[in-house]
């Protein structure tokens, strides 16, 4: 053992940066049961609620008589089903691109996507704020890694104007997970097309939250973006989606060099097929459940107008990830602490996730919520703001 290591957890500790897990013993819901107490949860990115929807349990069940648990094998040696092959069908139909191709996780398809795309004589401009996924897969991708500062598309462009680089690839996530705010997906693209770069757009949490049918933050406006070559878009499908997984969307040569190259595709196991067959009706209910995408718009406008005069600054977000900035990690763990200690969980997020002196806790808000569940959070947070 390396006898550091007592030490240097004991630092986190003292710092407010020790994490610890808890135990959850119920489904996950916006009531939800861990270490045999209940409380009022607003962790989770089950944005729609559909984690627990019965369709999608029958849906799930009716996969393992047809598919069985496992996959058994990779997709290219023998783990790819049939019902992976249908849901990246609906995938891309979905999204509107030609291609889909399904991976475990975001961060497993992150890393693939960009290492497959770009190496040694490339460079990857990427926005300061980009998930850890994005950062992760920058460097094992071993091109030249340029950041640029949150949403500054001059300093962006200056960067892409200068460069000699073989390929050049813009990262950047479309909704900031701790942030909350959106990326200026049109004024990117044009950015890409006008300097012979592709964007890479990472929409986990956009995807079935945002745009028309839930289709993503590329259907925002009227004139979707996703017929691009310049465009390769990543979504998961344990957030909204409610089940697990991810997948890349892009032009057919795109897919199929991300197949023959990622290594984080071809060597694992696939997805047990009956999640993937559960994913097909999770598809259905998102496109057609506009009522989810309403109710969270309600509960959006509902909490920022209740936190409006708290002594703490709401992040600027018009997603169901509502910021709210104290600074100090240990002030935010201790508000944390005394919102548990109410039945309230509201986790604090603190470096190296969010950067020093930004410390906050994230609230995240889903579709079944309640407003009096909405109301609940506003009054503690506004008694501990007076205490």
């Amino acid at each position: 053992m390396f006898p550091d290591l007592a030490e240097q957890l004991r630092k986190r500790e003292q710092q407010g940066l020790l994490r610890r897990r808890r135990i959850l013993q119920s489904p996950q819901a916006s009531h939800i049961t861990i270490d045999g107490c209940g409380y009022l949860a607003f962790c989770s990115n089950d944005y729609l609620g559909l984690a627990n929807h019965p369709q999608l349990i029958e849906a799930a069940c009716e996969g393992t008589i047809r598919y069985g648990v496992g996959a058994g094998a990779s997709h290219l040696i023998n783990g790819h089903s049939a019902a992976h092959h249908d849901l990246e069908q609906a995938l891309a139909g979905f999204t509107g691109f030609p291609q889909a191709l399904l991976f475990s996780t975001g961060y497993m398809a992150n890393i693939g996507a960009v290492t497959a795309l770009v190496g040694r004589e490339d460079a990857i401009f990427a926005d300061k704020l980009n998930h850890a996924s994005l950062n992760d897969a920058a460097l094992l991708s071993r091109a030249r890694f340029i950041r640029y500062p949150h949403l500054d598309l001059k300093t962006l462009e200056n960067r892409l104007a200068s460069t000699k680089a073989r390929r050049k690839l813009v990262i950047s996530d479309a909704v900031f997970s701790m942030e909350g705010d959106s990326a200026p997906i049109p004024e990117l693209l044009a950015l890409c097309e006008q300097y012979q770069a592709v964007l890479l757009l990472d929409d986990a949490h956009g995807f079935g939250v945002l745009g028309k049918q839930g289709r993503g933050s590329l259907f925002q406006t009227d004139s979707p973006s996703n017929h691009s070559p310049n465009l390769v878009y990543m979504a998961t499908l344990g957030k909204a989606a409610g089940v697990f997984g991810a997948f890349v969307a892009a032009q057919l040569d795109v897919i199929e060099t991300v197949i023959q190259s990622a290594r984080s595709y071809i060597y694992t196991t696939a997805t047990p097929p009956l999640l993937a067959h559960t994913l097909l009706t999770s598809l259905q209910l998102i496109g057609q459940d506009e009522w989810r995408r309403e109710a969270l718009q309600r509960h959006i406008a509902q909490l920022r107008q209740g936190l409006r005069s708290l002594p703490w600054q709401l992040l600027s977000s018009e997603t169901p990830i509502q910021p709210l900035l104290i600074g100090s990690s240990a002030e935010a763990v201790r508000i944390s602490e005394q919102l548990r200690e109410r039945g309230i969980l509201v986790p604090a997020i603190r470096p190296p996730t969010v950067p020093q002196g930004t410390a906050r806790l994230r609230i995240s808000l889903s579709a079944t919520h309640r407003p009096e569940d909405i109301q609940r959070l506003v009054e503690s947070l506004h008694e501990l703001a007076a205490s």
